[in-house]
Order: structure tokens, then sequence, then C-alpha cells
């Protein structure tokens, strides 16, 4: 338990808020209103790694470079601010403006502690959480809290994860519930090779913002590593996994928690199971069509289903298909190696455009600010 986590009036934060960015300018233009910007994290072809922005019509907003590579981006819900966080093992995450691309700070993990890719904000702008690994108990899952004073962030504490190597975590609606996927990965520092395959201990875990858990669930494989996550607007939660047993072994790579409802497998048929590769990347959720997306980049295939009936949208192939996010419509799709595309209904067909994107390098996540 931490001690100095909950908001209270900031001077320095009330002052950013109400002086230092004109927020009603930046909602108006941004994508809330139709001008969408795209997040992600790409890299070049000489290994360098950068924080980018585009819009849906291909123009750069900004790439910013980076020393560390990053993996999933968290939009600060008030400001036009988003923290670029590092990929596993990384030790350094990014604090950009959305407006230029400025970066505006480098955070960097604690000693004995370094980032696992994602993190969130609070609905009140004031506090982050980020997914961080104990380097001298390694997997042994944290969230690092830290809190916005001013342009920068500072590390306040930390909360336990109820599990091991934890990945995404996510809000429910109420805003003050926190959902984890716990990994059951245990990693050294500075590295990415597995230590417990044969003890793997993957869970889903709700827990409050004082760290006390509320539920802490696991699928019926030990070895189907639970990693992503998406949350519909009535509660609805998608996780995708990534399955470390035997490649002949037919895993539940798309799981669903429905309110008040068990964790428990999304209706895949076994023909599109075995078609994913034993790996997923991305999962998203479009509230406006009750979809819900995922990438299965190592067997270059694209997928949507209903979120109600499980009806089969799109089976699609799609080479490296890496990140996913939501849009008016339908879904934008990144590549690891290919084009970006746009998947939309038209007349009742459901098509893939190529988008006017840089194609290759990105990261598996993409986040629409």
């Amino acid at each position: 338990m931490v001690t100095d986590m909950w908001p209270r009036p900031l001077s320095a934060f009330a002052n950013l808020i109400s002086g230092a960015f004109n927020l009603g300018a930046w909602r108006l233009s941004n994508g809330r209103k139709g001008n969408v910007l795209l997040l992600s994290a790409r890299d070049d072809a000489d290994g360098g790694h950068y924080a980018v922005g585009y819009r849906l019509d291909g123009t750069q907003a900004f790439s910013t470079q980076v020393a560390q590579r990053c993996h999933a981006i968290v939009e600060h819900p008030l400001l036009p601010l988003a923290l670029f966080v590092a990929r596993r093992p990384g030790t350094e995450s990014y604090l950009l403006d959305l407006r230029d691309g400025r970066l505006l700070q480098t955070v960097r993990s604690e000693p004995d502690r370094h980032f696992y890719g994602h993190a969130i904000i609070h609905g009140a702008g004031e506090w982050l959480y980020a997914t961080e690994n104990d380097t001298r108990d390694p997997g042994r899952g944290l969230l690092g809290i830290y809190r916005f004073v001013g342009e920068r962030l500072e590390r306040t504490g930390e909360l336990a994860t109820h599990g091991i190597g934890p990945h995404e975590v996510a809000w429910l609606p109420d805003g003050e519930t926190l959902a984890v996927a716990n990994g059951g990965i245990r990693t050294e520092a500075e590295s990415r090779v597995e230590m417990n395959l044969d003890a793997m201990e993957p869970s889903l875990v709700l827990l409050r913002r004082d760290g006390s858990l509320i539920s802490k669930e696991t699928l019926d494989q030990p070895m189907n590593s639970i990693r992503h996550l998406a949350v519909a607007a009535d509660g609805t939660l998608a996780a995708c996994q990534q399955f470390m047993g035997s490649g002949g072994e037919v895993a539940q790579l798309l799981a669903i928690k429905r309110p008040g409802a068990a964790f428990c497998p999304f209706p895949v048929s076994e023909a599109q199971l075995l078609s994913m590769g034993n790996y997923t990347a991305s999962v998203a959720i479009n509230d406006e069509l009750r979809l819900v997306a995922v990438t299965a980049p190592r067997a270059n295939r694209f997928f949507v289903w209903d979120l109600d009936s499980a009806e089969v949208k799109v089976d699609a192939p799609m080479p490296d298909c890496a990140g996913v996010a939501a849009v008016q419509g339908g879904f934008v799709v990144t590549s690891g190696q290919g084009r970006c595309r746009y998947y939309r209904a038209q007349a009742g067909q459901w098509l893939g455009t190529p988008m006017d994107l840089p194609p290759g390098l990105w990261d598996n996540h993409l986040h629409v600010a």
C-alpha cells in the first residue's frame, strides 16, 4: 500500500489545466471532431526509434526520435500530452506534446524496475499508472504510480498487480477500477527470455486504485499468456493472448469478460484459432459498431467479430498486421512489413483500403487521439 496517492488540489497541476493550454481549441481541432491523429511507435531502416503522429490522410504531424523502442501510447484525458511507453524491458518512456511532437520529459524507471509496455491515466488527469517489473524478484507485477506536476511526471509509489509479468492495464467504465493482464511469465532485468514456461501463472485481475483486489481469474490453459485488453463502454472486456505451449495445441487466443459474468473464451472457431499462429498482438473494440478486432502478425491475419453474436465480419490476410484502433466506421490497422489499412463496411461488404502512411516498421500498438 502506498500513501499520498489520491487526487487532491495541486497548484501546479491546476495552473497547467487553466493556463498552459487552450483545451477547447485542442479538442475542437482534433480527432473528437474528425481530425483523427494516429499515434504509434515506428522504427526506421537503420534501427532508429520514433514516436510518431499521423493523420488519416497520411499527413505526418510529428516524428520524434527517441532512444529506446516504445510500445503503447496513453493520451492525457484533458491536455494535448501523451506518454509513449517503453517496450519491455525498456527503462525510458517519453512524454510528448501532441501539437508538435516536442519531447517534454524522458521518464526513467526506478532502480530495480523496468517498464512492461503499457500505462493509463486517471480521468481527472493527475495520476498515471504504468505496468512494471520488480527485477529483484523477476516477474513480480507492479503498477508504478506517477503524478503530473506541471509538464512532468513524478513517481510517487507502486501497487502490486497480484500476479506475474503484468502487461496491459485498462480502466473499466467507472474510471476507478483497474483491469490488469498479468502475462504470467517471469523475465529477468534487461531480458525478454522467459524463465518459467513450465510454471506460468497468467491472470486477469481487477483491483481498486488503493491496490485492494476485487477479483483474479484465469483461463484453462496455464501457458496461455494474457497480454492485451480492450474495454467497451458497457464494461465488456476483451483480452487477447499469446500461447507459449505446443504449436499443435489449440489455444483460446481471445477471451471475454462481460459485466457480472466470469472471464471465459470468446467463441472463435477452431479453424480461426489454428490460423492465428498461437500469437495475437493487439485488440480493439469499436463501440459504435459493437465489434472486436484482433491482429495476429505471425500468421499475417486480421480478424473482426461481432462483440455480441461472435459473427465473423473480417478474416483477412494482412502481412505482419500490428496495431489496431477503432475509428469511425471501422478500424485502422498498421503493419510491421506492409501497408497500413483502413477496414470498414461499404455496401454491406468489409474492405481493407491501403492507407497513405509509411509502410512497415510499425509497433504492435496504435492509439487514436
